[in-house]
């Protein structure tokens, strides 16, 4: 069911429930207000007679009755004098009940009537005659009254409840509206279009999730834009591996063999001189095992597989060390790294090599520490830090280039979190974070 639908039902059901409570007060009030009427009217016809009686309860007048007619104005009564012959005199109301012209239906005549007790009372005149004064309620009259309140209580209710329907539907309409226009944008953020953004509201919390979209897309655009170069990046660096690759074998071991194919020729023919061919033999294979052990720890580093992550990295510390005389290079590695996961280990062991490949690039930096150890919490987690103490540069205002991105992308493949601190003329600072 739509969101419309069910604002819409719930607003009617409780309209509905507001009427009902309405009907059944109004009605409640209106029976209350007809029985207290219809008291007061008797009470105030009692104390009238009463003032024609003395204290003996003998009327004052004599046997005149026609004070009696003062009752005629009294609302809602039938009031009757009963003589002892069986003679009645009427004062007011009739013997039927008053039917006005907009008589209130049935239904609502019987909820608003109840039960109006009559009363009888006998009165004696001053030559010992003895008169029934009869009291009868006639509340017709003012159940009409009451009616006509009951319809305008109702119509009030009914007219602010319309009110209320048409000013929440109004607003429904126009958070509806915008839903439409956040759902559209969601579609073709579906489709990888980041490129359309989503337009202010007036609605505050419709505007808080579109400036979170429009975020969000730029984000996803940014990083779509730093995938795909960093795609093309990766493309291209293997690509010029290969040829790298290609143009060693087609140097070094393409040239070598065909010397050792010409020696080998040479040693058919009786007066070669075996001794010397075969010491160049054996120092162009030598030759040749040191270019394809270079090749090999190139493409994967054998002492990663064979003695483990520590050892390879001591091993990777010595290469630069020789190579950087002036570089300082502290490392702290614990032990336990060794059991790790391979893929773990060799993505530790390319961040660390394109860290140290930075810092001796563009960071002028005496010494580089390298700490990586195993955290037994909850959950183990493997920390690295690389810190060095070179010219550093402002993260805000530096554009990534796709030694970092490679790294993030790395870590990120790992479930891992990276980050960097660095300032100028403070070093850097790399922590990564791998839960294992």
């Amino acid at each position: 069911m739509s969101l419309r639908k069910q604002i819409i039902y719930r607003i009617l059901g409780s309209a509905l429930c507001i009427l009902i409570f309405g009907c059944a007060l109004a009605i409640w009030q209106a029976r209350k207000s007809v029985l207290k009427e219809v008291d007061a009217s008797s009470h105030l016809a009692l104390q009238l007679i009463a003032l024609s009686l003395d204290n003996n309860g003998v009327f004052l007048q004599g046997n005149d009755l026609s004070h009696f007619r003062t009752l005629q104005q009294t609302r809602h009564l039938s009031i009757q004098i009963k003589k002892p012959d069986g003679q009645i005199i009427q004062f007011t109301g009739d013997n039927k009940p008053s039917r006005p012209a907009d008589m209130p239906p049935a239904w609502f005549i019987k909820l608003v009537q109840s039960d109006y007790p009559s009363v009888s009372h006998q009165l004696k005149t001053q030559n010992g005659e003895i008169l029934t004064l009869l009291i009868q309620a006639q509340p017709l009259d003012e159940i009409s009254e009451v009616w006509e309140e009951t319809i305008r209580f109702l119509s009030l209710i009914l007219g602010l409840t319309l009110l209320t329907f048409i000013v929440v539907s109004l607003a429904l309409n126009k958070s509806l509206k915008s839903i439409a226009v956040i759902v559209k944008t969601l579609r073709h953020i579906e489709n990888g279009n980041y490129e359309q953004k989503l337009p202010p509201f007036a609605i505050q919390e419709f505007d808080s999730i579109a400036n979170a979209l429009n975020h969000m897309m730029e984000e996803l655009d940014k990083t779509r834009q730093e995938n795909r170069a960093l795609t093309q990046h990766s493309l291209s660096i293997q690509e010029d591996e290969r040829q790298r690759l290609s143009q060693e074998l087609h140097d070094e071991l393409g040239q070598s063999l065909t010397a050792i194919k010409v020696m080998a020729v040479t040693l058919a023919h009786p007066k070669a001189e075996h001794k010397n061919i075969s010491e160049s033999i054996v120092n162009i294979c030598n030759h040749l095992m040191l270019v394809v052990r270079s090749m090999m720890q190139q493409l994967h580093p054998l002492v990663l597989t064979e003695l483990g992550l520590k050892a390879c990295l001591e091993d990777l510390i010595q290469h630069w060390s020789e190579r950087n005389p002036d570089l300082n290079f502290i490392i702290d590695c614990d032990e336990r790294v060794d059991n790790i996961d391979k893929n773990i280990a060799i993505q530790i062991f390319r961040v660390i090599q394109e860290c140290l490949t930075n810092v001796i690039r563009h960071a002028q930096a005496s010494e580089v520490t390298i700490r990586l150890t195993i955290i037994a919490q909850h959950i183990a987690e493997l920390n690295l830090s690389i810190s060095d103490n070179g010219l550093g540069c402002d993260l805000v205002n530096h554009q990534p280039g796709f030694g970092l991105l490679g790294m993030k992308e790395r870590i990120k493949s790992l479930n891992g979190e990276i980050s960097f601190a660095s300032a100028p003329k403070q070093g850097m600072r790399v922590n990564v974070k791998i839960p294992l």
